[in-house]
């Protein structure tokens, strides 16, 4: 239903001004209170240099008062001492007007303060208050943190480091206070107020203004102070908690967009639930609310009580939002809501902590989306996304550990390593404990450090308490970058009837760590009999009653010896079932072993991935073959080529369509190849148009090989895939989609037409932009007419929009690097919107082939797009810096042409902190 904003109730006792240029009553007494002022550094924060705050704010209200063209901030803090060293309040600001500063009562004299400095106050108590009014321009904010407008709309975004654009303050993390606010303006143009917390009061105001007061009762860190305020409409609906408690779940929105939310609100609701069950935590305010925003940085912020989304992970239909979009946004709203407890009930002591968070409410989403849909596929697609960006971060000049040591620029911290691998961690935590003990884990965790600042060690500690996990290696998971390397060989002794299991593990060396030692890897395996059964695994040793079929071994040493007993016949080995570890194997597997594996591993994850290895090696076998008839030249052209014929993988397709027992889902991600990002990061000299050319070929040879299958096929499920946006229709709708993408390959008239017909036809967006992606692919007017009608029937459906781009910037057309930029002029484009901006540029930077095209002219866009915006928003345009890629993994002509285009960045003299330090990392040898 729709909700209408907060009613009126009885006038606030406060006394407001009404306008922004009314004179502010100040003490004319002199300063009493004389503040040191020191630059803002670009020295990096270290680990190593952590202490405690010498003062910490235990409360803090705060007056909010909008008007047309600034925003007043009052903020009235009380402190006490820390227990950190020295006598020094140290308080951050940036961007900020400051009109006044008063310690318990005594003006101190502001003359001097400026952007990008630190006020450093003499507190001559070791309790006292302290009174800021700050005056900002939400209008004037492009960097999207701190206070700024989206849409009409007023939001904050304060992670990692925005609340110094609202007001003085310590601006760290460990820094917990209880919050009160008072947010005033127009009524009639910012109608919807909201605040953390629970409403304590609301009501008119002067000269058409009204008000809202908000508390939070719950200690929290400055990053997860949140407001709204502007023209929303709100879909509302309930949760009742396991104590029987009743929630209000609000859900805003921009005008008319509120039945597009429903999918959102289910998704809380059933979050919240699975959250009780699972975890045992419990909601803990009287309302939650979320708010969909137009221009955002981020995905989602996890603000308390008052969550702040981008709108693409709110707002969905079938007609304008794909399968994918449906399951993300289940799986983000997850993430964001499971923060309640892992992030804001128990927070990070300091930034280097960050994966204390993410990587802990990661794996908790990952977890829920694979309980709401399969759990094999969603592992896949988990997988799939760690090998193809965090295995090549771990690998290049930005490799940093899960909790690193230094930084220049926290927000450039945000990353796969952070939030993936560090999710693996958890997962890793998990198996080792089993369900039981890891569920004994968390509970103590929570209930140990339920309002504190807390670190990974925290976190470890108390899976180990709970359990007796010896888990002192594991540890340096957290401290070591780089992805480790584990090799495993096998050996079947006839004559004892065992199998002799040898692994070991290395890790290569990463910027500033030439030394690595070794992790603990919990290894899950079965053995595969020849009949494809799994056999019953008892250790050299054990007693002799029934043994499991799935163990896991713990891996703690260089190396390790396993025997198994009781093996009557030479087993095939199924390692890192579930992959239980992100590592690289090695297991020194053949194709007819693999392919055995591929038709009878009972491990859903390691059927896939035994069938993406055979795919992987025919295209890097196809890829040698390439290079090899470059070095012998034209006349043996093919000759070496060819070499990829081995018959294994090209019956994969058949295999796959024929047996009709498998999952529809499973079977679309078993039809896709390795993607060349992935492919990418196992190869030390890429040529990525080599490598592009490498994959289609295959591509192609599958496509001919079983034309009239995946025809059959696509035919039949396009009859019945149905429209519905459940997971069985999905993976109907993902099969149909596999089959035409392979088929597409063939450039036969009879399938393009296929391909325009379901873009014409198409009953949801992800049929509409799957044939789109595909016609994108061609040559001539077939294409131009399928971008042309997509974008006229879309035309003002920005997050549509949005798709219509990035299936451009993915085009396998030569000229793709002159149709991106063609695009940057179209109306439909903007380099203020995020994500329009990702859409683009993202979806093109990982198109390696027309990215990296030999002229340069797509690093050139990128970086045009960097000198642009780097000051206008410094944080978006840090992450997307690293979009360039590891210059040390491409062919010399290209790292060169790469490493002038960044050295032109670097030397620019007014670069952003975020950027620069992307750049520079990139450019060291």
């Amino acid at each position: 239903m729709l909700c209408a904003p907060h009613a009126a109730r009885r006038r606030p006792s406060p006394s407001w001004r009404t306008a922004p240029d009314e004179p502010h009553t100040m003490t004319n007494s002199s300063p009493e209170t004389a503040p040191d002022l020191t630059l803002a550094s670009h020295r990096p924060v270290r680990l190593a240099d952590y202490a405690p705050p010498t003062f910490t704010a235990t409360h803090v209200e705060l007056l909010i008062e909008l008007f047309e063209h600034e925003a007043r901030v009052t903020a009235n803090t009380t402190w006490v001492r820390g227990g950190g060293p020295g006598d020094l309040l140290v308080l951050d600001g940036s961007e900020l007007r400051t009109e006044s500063v008063h310690m318990d009562g005594k003006q101190v004299d502001i003359d001097g303060v400026d952007q990008g400095r630190t006020l450093n106050l003499h507190p001559e108590q070791d309790s006292f208050s302290l009174s800021v009014v700050t005056v900002l321009d939400p209008d004037a904010n492009t960097a999207l943190s701190g206070l700024y407008r989206s849409g009409g709309a007023y939001c904050t975004q304060m992670e990692a480091e925005g609340f110094r654009r609202l007001t003085w303050f310590t601006d760290r993390p460990d820094v917990l206070s209880i919050y009160s606010t008072t947010i005033v303006a127009d009524a009639k143009t910012c109608p919807v107020l909201l605040g953390n917390g629970n409403l304590t009061d609301s009501g008119p105001a002067d000269d058409g203004r009204h008000f809202a007061s908000f508390h939070d009762p719950h200690r929290k860190p400055c990053y997860l102070f949140a407001m709204v305020a502007g023209e929303l409409e709100c879909l509302e609906g309930a949760f009742v908690t396991c104590s029987g408690r009743g929630v209000a779940l609000k859900l805003w929105v921009e005008q008319g967009q509120t039945a597009r939310a429903t999918h959102a609100l289910a998704s809380l609701q059933r979050s919240m639930a699975w959250d009780e069950r699972v975890y045992g935590r419990e909601y803990d305010l009287d309302v939650f609310h979320l708010v969909a925003v137009s221009d955002f940085n981020m995905g989602a912020m996890e603000n308390k009580g008052l969550n702040i989304f981008n709108s693409q992970l709110v707002l969905a239909d079938p007609s304008t939002a794909t399968d994918e979009d449906y399951q993300r946004i289940e799986g983000v709203v997850a993430h964001e809501y499971f923060h309640n407890w892992s992030g804001n009930r128990v927070t990070c002591r300091d930034w280097f902590q960050l994966s204390l968070k993410e990587g802990l409410t990661v794996f908790r989403d990952q977890e829920f989306s694979a309980e709401m849909g399969d759990r094999a596929v969603q592992r896949m697609a988990d997988v799939r996304h760690l090998r193809e960006l965090q295995f090549a971060e771990d690998a290049g000049p930005l490799a940093h550990a899960v909790r690193p040591d230094e930084y220049l620029a926290i927000d450039n911290f945000y990353t796969l390593t952070i939030y993936q691998k560090g999710a693996e961690l958890v997962r890793m935590l998990a198996t080792l404990a089993g369900p039981e003990g890891y569920r004994r884990g968390t509970d103590l965790y929570f209930e140990r450090h339920d309002g504190q600042a807390v670190t990974t060690d925290d976190f470890v500690t108390a899976i180990s308490d709970a359990t007796g996990l010896e888990l002192s290696v594991f540890r340096r998971w957290y401290a070591q970058a780089g992805t480790p390397r584990l090799t495993a060989r096998g050996h079947y002794d006839a004559a004892a009837r065992s199998y002799t299991l040898e692994l070991s593990q290395s890790t290569p060396a990463t910027p500033g760590q030439p030394d690595k030692l070794p992790v603990h890897i919990p290894v899950a395996l079965g053995l595969l009999g020849p009949d494809g059964q799994d056999l019953p695994l008892r250790l050299a040793g054990e007693a002799e009653d029934e043994a499991p079929s799935t163990r896991v071994l713990s891996l703690t040493e260089a190396s390790g010896r396993y025997v198994f007993e009781s093996i009557d016949a030479a087993p095939v080995p199924s390692l890192l079932r579930g992959f239980s570890a992100p590592v690289l194997l090695d297991d020194g597997l053949d194709q007819a072993e693999l392919l055995f594996l591929a038709s009878h591993d009972s491990d859903g994850f390691n059927r896939w991935d035994a069938i993406q290895r055979l795919l992987g090696q025919a295209i890097l076998t196809r890829l040698q073959g390439q290079a090899d008839d470059a070095a012998h030249g034209a006349q043996d052209a093919g000759a070496h080529a060819s070499a990829s014929d081995d018959a294994g993988w090209r019956a994969l397709p058949g295999s796959i369509l024929a047996d009709r027992s498998l999952d529809p889902a499973f079977a679309a991600e078993a039809l896709e190849l390795p993607s060349e990002l992935e492919l990418a990061s196992r190869i030390d000299c890429v040529d990525p148009a080599a490598l592009h050319e490498a994959r289609e070929w295959v591509a192609l040879q599958l496509a001919r090989g079983h034309r009239e299958a995946l025809l059959t096929r696509y035919d039949e499920l396009v009859l019945s895939a149905g429209t519905e946006m459940d997971t069985a229709s999905a993976g109907r709708r993902a099969l149909k989609n596999a089959c035409l993408s392979l088929l597409m390959r063939l450039d036969e008239d009879a399938v393009i037409e296929r391909a325009e017909a379901q873009l014409a036809a198409a009953a949801s967006m992800t049929d509409e932009l799957a044939a789109l992606r595909e016609l994108a692919h061609l040559q001539g007017p077939r294409r131009d007419a399928a971008v042309a009608s997509f974008r006229a029937r879309w035309q003002h459906e920005a997050l549509v929009m949005n798709k219509w781009f990035a299936a451009q910037a993915a085009s396998r057309r030569p000229q793709t690097a002159d149709d991106v930029l063609a695009l940057t002029q179209d109306p439909a484009y903007s380099d203020s919107n995020p994500n329009k901006l990702r859409a683009l540029y993202r979806s093109f930077a990982r198109n390696l082939a027309r990215f990296h095209e030999p002229s340069g002219k797509g690093h050139k866009l990128l970086a045009d797009l960097i000198l642009r915006l780097d000051a206008k928003n410094p944080v978006l345009i840090g992450r997307m810096a690293t979009l360039f890629g590891d210059p040390r993994q491409l062919t010399p002509e290209l790292a060169q042409r790469l490493r002038d285009t960044l050295a032109t960045i670097a030397a620019l003299d007014n670069l952003s902190d975020n950027t620069r330090e992307v750049v520079q990392r990139a450019l060291a040898e």
